[in-house]
């Protein structure tokens, strides 16, 4: 990445790169199978995935694990200026970098944006998505705007002057709180935010690129949600009753009514990462898809 090269030290790619259309991409394959693709949220990175959940998958599939756009160690798509990453552009370039890998159909996961970047994925390139599976994903235009967070950074002060500020300044211990409330009422696992790299989740480069992301999000699913119901195949929706960042009546429940296909799973008690809080419930809805699509 162009900046934040302490953070990047102190947790180094897991990975290997390959190049598209002159933007490098980090990823990660695990296993042997059915070809998997998973999709990470905001502000997260393949690690997500990789703390748990891909050793209890990676003997029944081949694990294709993605940082997107402006995460973890992919690049931002060039000629940026202010301008996140839509859905639709992330599905494109990451669609051609499954490719390069020898991908021609997949099962896809994705979890939060991820889901919004899965859903542009099946409805863009429906050739090479054989079922998708959204944990906790955006779907459906909410009501208002996204808070203060994303009103002040959502600016050229605030992105190039807040956001390093708040970078250099985050603690340890904000760093905790930060993460604490992503997973409420779920407690945090033991172990996950040292997996995830502090310094890397609070990166000048990976915060910038959320903020930008996130706060340009609202048109492009707009712009999705007329065509969910043209999706045939395999659909597995899984959502936690008490996710408070991306709630389940606004998203999940309403998708589900869109797409003929799709079978949701409604956890109790269950907040944003059920990937983690909830994982063989998900690793089930990941299997019944896959079962559901003739891959297993």
């Amino acid at each position: 990445m162009q900046s934040d090269n302490t953070a990047f030290s102190q947790t180094p790619p897991s990975g290997q790169f390959i190049t598209v259309d002159s933007t490098k991409i980090h990823y990660q394959i695990e296993g042997s199978g059915p070809d998997l693709i998973l999709l990470h949220g905001a502000g997260g990175s393949l690690r997500d995935f990789t703390f748990q959940m891909v050793d209890q998958l990676a003997g029944d599939f081949r694990v294709i694990l993605f940082d997107r756009p402006g995460h973890g160690y992919t690049d931002r798509i060039a000629n940026r200026s202010g301008i996140g990453e839509s859905p639709q552009e992330q599905a494109a370039l990451l669609a051609k970098a499954a490719k390069q890998l020898n991908v021609e159909e997949a099962l896809l996961l994705g979890h939060s944006y991820g889901g919004a970047v899965a859903l542009a994925w099946t409805l863009n390139h429906p050739e090479s998505v054989r079922g998708l599976v959204t944990v906790a994903g955006v779907s459906n235009a909410w009501e208002g705007g996204l808070g203060a967070w994303y009103s002040v950074t959502n600016s050229w002060l605030g992105r190039n002057l807040l956001i390093p500020a708040i970078s250099a300044a985050a603690s340890r211990e904000r760093l905790e709180a930060t993460t604490k409330g992503i997973f409420d009422p779920d407690p945090v696992p033991e172990g996950y935010l040292d997996h995830m790299g502090a310094e890397l989740s609070k990166s000048t480069t990976v915060l910038q690129s959320t903020t930008q992301q996130v706060n340009g999000l609202k048109p492009h699913i707009i712009e999705m949600e007329p065509r969910y119901p043209s999706i045939s195949i395999p659909v597995e929706i899984v959502h936690g009753d008490k996710d408070t960042s991306v709630p389940l009546a606004i998203h999940g429940q309403v998708l589900a009514t869109q797409i003929d296909s799709a079978n949701l799973t409604i956890l109790a008690d269950a907040g944003h990462m059920p990937h983690h809080s909830n994982q063989a419930a998900v690793i089930q809805a990941i299997r019944r898809a896959a079962d559901r699509a003739g891959l297993l």
